[in-house]
């Protein structure tokens, strides 16, 4: 148990961006397309879960020190660093090995992800907005892995939204940290030493308008309109705009925001626009 908790299961549903292909494409009532995109989903589990095991074994000096990260199995030493390398080996060559039996673009696609993640884990992490950039970088391959796998095409639109929301999300993550932390954020992140609440403000100021005003734009594009045969998508809009802003209220009224995956998890409210932004997009869809 205390391996599996080291691969981070919880965060798993990031992966779940690989689905945006097969709801976009119109290919969700393709069994074998959405069963092609379970695999995906499955892939970038795995390998996911290998980088986590890598970063934690690279960081167990400092997890060790640190009052709440020390309680993780590698840095207690719960789980030994043989058995976290060990499968973190299996997981990425088995991901990697599976990519292999989907298609090539969606392998190097895999490839790609796992390097800039591995990059992240010893180096990109210490850089500011390179930080956040790569994390947000990784929510893009994932969504064109989700493309690739089921071979459409990739729309910019689905580039774009994806990057600037990866973005918001996780330079709201940084204004978290460096506000609850206060003067014990370098020692929990060293990168936070080149962020200040003002920054993280204009930046996540910039994010957030941009996302929703890309959203805006895909929904009233020609191609999309053509595509889905309805002008329809821009009703979805509200939604978006509302589960920006309930984030930001988490962040700014409820100091909450230092675990993005955990917040979209349990806030009811989150959950129930999301499921209400996805029922409509799918009605909007099967009725053209």
């Amino acid at each position: 148990m205390d391996l599996i908790r080291s691969m981070r299961p919880i965060q798993w549903v990031k992966n779940t961006v690989v689905f945006a292909g097969v709801i976009f494409a119109r290919h969700f009532d393709r069994p074998a397309d959405l069963l092609m995109a379970a695999a995906a989903f499955g892939i970038f589990c795995a390998l996911a879960s290998g980088v986590y095991l890598l970063n934690d074994i690279r960081d167990k000096a400092a997890d060790s020190a640190h009052p709440q990260k020390r309680h993780r199995p590698i840095a207690s030493g719960k789980v030994s660093v043989a058995a976290a390398a060990g499968t973190a080996v299996i997981l990425l060559a088995g991901g990697l090995a599976a990519a292999s039996l989907i298609a090539t673009p969606f392998l190097v696609t895999c490839g790609v992800y796992v390097a800039l993640n591995i990059a992240y884990s010893f180096a990109l992490k210490r850089l500011p907005l390179i930080d956040v950039m790569s994390v947000a970088l990784g929510f893009v391959l994932r969504a064109v892995g989700g493309a690739e796998a089921i071979k459409v095409a990739i729309s910019p639109w689905l580039v774009v939204c994806t990057l600037l929301l990866a973005l918001f999300l996780g330079f709201g993550k940084r204004r978290w940290e460096v506000e609850t932390l206060g003067g014990d954020a370098v020692k929990h992140r060293s990168v936070l030493a080149g962020y200040s609440l003002h920054l993280l403000d204009q930046l996540i100021a910039v994010t957030t308008a941009s996302a929703v005003v890309a959203y805006a734009l895909y929904t009233l594009a020609p191609d999309t309109q053509e595509k889905f045969g309805t002008t329809q998508l821009i009703w979805t809009l509200p939604f978006v705009i509302y589960g920006v802003f309930r984030y930001l209220y988490l962040i700014h009224g409820q100091h909450e925001g230092g675990n993005p995956t955990r917040a979209l998890l349990t806030d009811i409210p989150i959950l129930v626009n999301a499921a209400l932004w996805m029922g409509t997009v799918l009605y909007i869809i099967a009725r053209h």
